[in-house]
């Protein structure tokens, strides 16, 4: 009798998209603090939680900013990739994913994650690894925080609003984590910003949080 094959759950890579701080986030210009220094502190979270996840093994950071850029110049897990003409979401995640290659598990996940736990992102790629591609909504249950694909399978995404349910037309199966996993989270908005705060934020979104308050 052939033995039951496992899936493998590690060696994922990571694609992170980036808008350059100065237009991300537009909606928390009313937060009483610099917006643009909150931007990239969140996304910065985002990608240190991603890169201490135990199953990932590589970070694509799509970008133009050089903050960002500058900040993981000399890593040696997280590599940033140029948007330059590239416009859009999907079309910057694509990059990211065509830099990864076809051969291994790969995921988008948006920067904008600032509370999440690196066993959070774990627990979602172990439910990843068991189908083709995968999906967590965000709180709302509307939008995306994160798509997989497994090794193999053809890349595709459709964020923005209503994302949840454009992705499960492409063929996204929701992934079961749990209700408070902080992946849900994404921030857009004070609101949004308020519940990441509570949950606990990265150092980065911490520390700008805190000069604004003091």
């Amino acid at each position: 009798m052939e033995a039951m094959s496992i899936p493998d759950t590690s060696g994922w890579t990571i694609v992170v998209p980036v808008k350059p701080a100065a237009v991300g986030k537009t909606r928390l210009t009313d937060v009483g603090t610099d917006r643009e220094a909150l931007a990239r502190a969140i996304a910065l979270d985002t990608i240190a939680a991603a890169s201490a996840a135990d199953l990932v093994s590589r970070v694509i950071v799509v970008t133009d900013d050089e903050g960002v850029r500058s900040e993981f110049r000399r890593s040696r897990t997280i590599e940033v990739v140029p948007e330059g003409d590239t416009r859009g979401l999907d079309a910057a995640i694509a990059l990211g994913a065509e830099a990864a290659g076809v051969g291994v598990p790969r995921a988008a996940l948006l920067g904008d994650v600032p509370a999440l736990r690196p066993a959070d992102l774990d627990a979602a790629l172990e439910l990843a690894a068991s189908v083709e591609r995968g999906l967590v909504p965000d709180a709302e249950g509307t939008g995306s925080t994160l798509v997989t694909a497994r090794a193999g399978a053809v890349w595709v995404s459709a964020f923005g609003p209503d994302s949840a349910a454009r992705h499960r037309l492409l063929g996204c199966t929701d992934l079961a984590v749990d209700r408070d996993s902080t992946l849900h989270r994404d921030v857009d908005t004070a609101a949004q910003l308020s519940e990441a705060v509570a949950l606990g934020v990265g150092p980065r979104t911490s520390a700008v949080l805190a000069a604004a308050a003091a």
